[in-house]
């Protein structure tokens, strides 16, 4: 079970692991952009595959911003970090999520390295997902999910996600009404 203790800030939490690893739970920050840059290094060709849906070699600087600068009026990315300030602190899990354009629905992505897999972040970052969305008044958030990545899967039935046809073979849609 994850120890969890307000750093006096909204959003803001120390983490302490069942390892005993202490880590910060904080929004995303721009600072986050090179930080991200260094840990996609440390990513495997898999894990980069489960999260961004296709292999790729690098997160180029544009790619960086864009995930690190959000809209908060529609957007919502949390980090898992060590616990030092944003553009020093190496990210070690993100869950993010946008607002369809015109909708009451978010799309949303979750990575979780393998360095910290295993420790309940996955659950705890989708649980504050949720609570965003609830807090922005929702009707449904929703995600696509490589059909392998069954650790996904079984977390997002775990939290009463449905799942669904997706748009391309080899996808899996998962989603829950609000």
């Amino acid at each position: 079970m994850i120890d969890r203790r307000p750093l006096g800030k909204p959003w803001q939490e120390e983490l302490r692991l069942p390892d005993g690893r202490r880590l910060w739970l904080r929004p995303i920050s721009p600072l986050d952009a090179e930080p991200l840059r260094r840990g996609f290094t440390l990513l495997t060709p898999e894990e980069v595959r489960m999260r961004f849906l296709h292999p790729m070699t690098e997160l180029t600087p544009e790619l960086a911003r864009r995930l690190t600068t959000i809209d908060p009026k529609r957007q919502f990315a949390q980090v898992v970090a060590e616990p030092e300030e944003p553009g020093e602190a190496l990210v070690g899990a993100v869950v993010r999520a946008a607002i369809d354009t015109g909708t009451k629905r978010a799309d949303f992505a979750i990575l979780v390295t393998r360095f910290l897999a295993n420790q309940g972040l996955g659950t705890l970052l989708m649980k504050q997902l949720l609570r965003w969305a609830k807090l922005k008044r929702l009707d449904a958030v929703y995600g696509d999910v490589l059909q392998e990545n069954t650790a996904m899967l079984v977390l997002a039935e775990h939290l009463g996600f449905r799942r669904k046809a997706a748009d391309e073979p080899g996808l899996v849609r998962i989603e829950k009404t609000l």
